[in-house]
């Protein structure tokens, strides 16, 4: 992939044909709005990367001493909720080892949630901080919304959608443009030569570190689409959720499973989102806690344990009366590093029944595709995993920069510099085809494409055509 139109340099006269002129024109407009939105990603990205290995997506990591005698669970979780003013416990993280302090997210009265970390031993709080404040968060609220606030209606979301959809556009194009022929344009894409100097080096290292990474880039799009609030929310979740039906006469709630997402961050797996949620206080379900135990975060625990939760797992636990239990584990949250170990469980609050047991294996097609999809962009799949999605992140942010400078150094002076069509121009049915496509496929995105196309066609030929200038 390539943003070297926005150098504006000009093509060779065997090269101008109708569809090249077109789709480097093309190229150019999408290059122009994307560049910026691809640097932000990528840097939120690398910031995110850090955030889930070297720290975690609730903050810092926090050891305790490994072994010896620990107070209950619920004991570590009244302290927790004893430090915040009006405190309420939300969720338990339990981690993965056990010289790793247990984790509570406690919301106080002014509705913010608090990470209480705690050494079992004691128990003693080791840290606290308001979770809006980890890295991680402050990342992903970039990542997702460009800090625009809510009451937009999601206008962050939407503008980071089509530059998303508008990016598969610059790839397409730019794969177009930059295709190998023979055997010496092969060896110049994918050998850059770095003898040279000026420009002429930034245009080679963008060409061929853009052609090296353009179908990790076209992944990384389409699973952050599946994010966004149009195309995602509407357009694909909606059909690829997990059918709650599947469940025995189990009673269903109004809440949806997203209303266990915690602030910006996604933390449930992405095709149980829209799935409702299961209701607490009837006699559905199967007994699977010790008979006559109470159902306590203890308890529920020890359950989860004895189902095979044997790495990090969470707990969020019953906010009202008709509440459940929620035993989960996924990759997404760097619970795990597989995503075909996906688990949830769903416990009465007050017979300890399980409603509901779902797992990777009871995902629809589109859901399994997500939970690999999601665990590679947030590189959370092992040390490989964050060396690469750095890797590709660092190599985005120089394309981004590197396509700005090229056509800083080159545009004329006092234009925009966008590739002119050829003289007495038609549109060719490969490009209209291609506007009609992504219309279908990504109906946000199509639509900014249709409105600029609408102005294009209506600017006056000397702003659009070559030789139909003026004078």
């Amino acid at each position: 992939m390539s943003v070297s139109t926005l150098a504006g340099e000009n093509i060779a006269p065997a090269t101008s044909t109708r569809l090249y002129r077109a789709v480097w024109r093309w190229h150019f407009y999408a290059g122009l709005y994307v560049a910026p939105f691809l640097f932000m990603l990528a840097l939120s990205g690398l910031i995110m990367v850090y955030g889930n290995s070297i720290e975690t997506f609730l903050g810092k990591k926090h050891y305790v001493a490994p072994g010896g005698d620990r107070t209950s669970i619920s004991e570590q979780a009244k302290l927790a909720v004893d430090s915040v003013a009006g405190g309420k416990l939300t969720l338990f993280v339990n981690p993965a080892s056990d010289d790793r302090a247990n984790i509570f997210i406690v919301t106080g009265a002014d509705d913010k949630q608090r990470v209480v970390a705690v050494d079992p031993h004691g128990p003693v709080i080791v840290g606290s901080i308001v979770k809006d404040n980890t890295w991680f968060y402050w990342a992903d609220r970039l990542h997702g919304s460009l800090f625009i606030s809510p009451a937009t209606n999601g206008l962050g979301d939407r503008l980071i959608e089509v530059a998303a959809g508008l990016g598969i556009l610059l790839i397409l194009t730019g794969l177009y443009m930059w295709w190998p022929g023979d055997t010496h344009q092969w060896r110049a894409t994918l050998l850059p030569n770095l003898s040279l100097r000026g420009r002429a080096l930034w245009r080679e290292l963008h060409a061929s570190i853009g052609f090296y990474i353009s179908i990790a880039l076209l992944f990384f799009f389409i699973s952050g689409l599946s994010w966004a609030g149009i195309w995602g929310g509407k357009y694909v979740q909606a059909w690829s959720t997990f059918p709650a039906e599947k469940w025995d006469n189990v009673p269903l709630s109004d809440a949806r499973h997203a209303g266990m997402n915690h602030g910006a961050l996604k933390e449930v797996p992405w095709t149980l989102e829209q799935t409702p949620m299961p209701e607490s206080g009837s006699p559905a379900g199967v007994t699977r806690l010790p008979a006559g135990s109470p159902v306590t975060l203890d308890t529920v625990a020890a359950f989860a344990r004895s189902l095979g939760f044997h790495e990090q797992f969470r707990i969020n636990v019953p906010q009202d009366a008709k509440g459940v239990y929620t035993i989960s584990a996924d990759s997404m949250d760097a619970d795990t590093t597989s995503p075909t170990g996906d688990h949830t469980v769903h416990v009465d609050q007050y017979t300890g029944k399980v409603l509901a047991d779902i797992r990777f294996a009871d995902y629809p097609l589109a859901g399994k595709a997500m939970a690999v999809g999601i665990a590679l962009h947030e590189a959370t799949m092992g040390w490989w995993n964050t060396a690469l999605n750095t890797l590709m992140c660092l190599s985005v942010m120089f394309i981004s920069v590197s396509g700005i400078v090229m056509w800083w150094k080159r545009r004329p002076q006092g234009s925009l510099g966008a590739p002119l069509y050829p003289r007495g121009y038609r549109v060719p049915l490969a490009i209209m085809g291609l506007g009609l496509a992504l219309v279908i496929l990504f109906p946000l995105s199509g639509a900014v494409i249709a409105l600029f196309a609408a102005i294009d066609f209506l600017l006056p030929k000397g702003l659009k055509e070559a030789g139909s200038r003026p004078g």
